[in-house]
């Protein structure tokens, strides 16, 4: 599968960031008819005051060595954004030789990230908040009982990337479900970073390569946007529509978990609507505990 490799990965993603820019949108003129979209490699290397055939060895995987003025230059042409430039530097740091990781394919299946008791039974405690811990490829740890009722794939060795692409009830869960995923998919990227041939990211991406046409056109995007608070609008089968706050806090401590943490706006409708979701679901016998306590299969 292109990109899961990890033998190109800085390669890779300055080409899928190339065919995304509109050659008028980088000051080229008269671009006429292409057969693929985006800027053509000379076309890069001229906006970035590098050879062609340099250029030509970066995507290629020939040269992995650029220089911080080198890749602040394509990352003026390729319009990266501050995230996607953190990540381009990233990607050039981990492939230099000597610099990059073992391929964590040929080891054992990682194990699974513990979630610090603290953190277990400050959750517990957010009766009027729905909350979850996950890991860096969107795996769930750890959940309390609102969060559950919100929608049954918060719960613990659920991968809520997947559900939302492949479970239909999420779809008609989440009124701007579009977003979700995209967002879904910058984050993975962006938390997995280099790390590409981790057995957790490849066993995921091929799934969801094979089932969703939408994730498989995202995913090759190459779109980087680190985990950020948002509004999530839900339409509850059982309450109706609920606008929710989210903010996630990276755990230290931990390789990357992530505490994702909601609340409603006080005294609004979705704060009303939110109380009697928990009310309705207060005795609900749901697994809440942290994923260390299970077995994988």
């Amino acid at each position: 599968m292109e990109g899961m490799d990890g033998t190109n990965a800085l390669g890779e993603f300055l080409r899928a960031r190339r065919q995304l820019v509109r050659p008028e949108d980088a000051g080229i003129a008269g671009g006429g008819l292409r057969r693929v979209p985006g800027l053509r490699r000379e076309e890069v290397a001229m906006l970035a005051g590098i050879s062609s055939d340099y250029y030509l060895r970066l995507e290629q995987g020939r040269d992995r060595n650029p220089s911080v003025q080198v890749l602040d230059a394509l990352a003026r042409v390729l319009l990266l954004d501050a995230d996607a430039t953190a990540y381009l530097i990233e990607l050039a740091r981990s492939s230099q030789p000597g610099r990059g990781r073992a391929p964590s394919r040929r080891r054992a299946f990682p194990a699974p990230e513990r979630v610090p008791p603290s953190v277990v039974q400050l959750m517990e405690g957010w009766t009027a908040n729905p909350s979850y811990v996950q890991d860096r490829f969107s795996t769930i740890l750890a959940v309390n009982a609102l969060a559950t009722a919100l929608s049954p794939n918060y719960a613990v060795g659920v991968n809520i990337l997947r559900a939302v692409f492949l479970d239909p009830a999420e779809r008609e869960l989440r009124r701007d479900w579009e977003e979700t995923v995209a967002e879904g998919v910058a984050t993975l990227r962006a938390n997995v970073g280099p790390d590409v041939d981790d057995p957790r990211l490849v066993d995921l991406v091929g799934e969801l390569s094979v089932r969703s046409a939408l994730f498989r056109q995202l995913w090759a995007r190459h779109d980087v946007h680190p985990k950020r608070g948002r509004v999530s609008r839900l339409t509850h089968p059982q309450v109706g529509d609920i606008d929710l706050q989210s903010n996630k806090f990276t755990i230290g401590g931990t390789d990357g978990l992530v505490l994702v943490v909601s609340h409603a706006e006080p005294g609004s409708r979705s704060a009303e609507l939110l109380a009697i979701l928990g009310s309705l679901t207060a005795d609900r016998d749901v697994r809440r505990h942290p994923v260390q306590d299970q077995e994988r299969p």
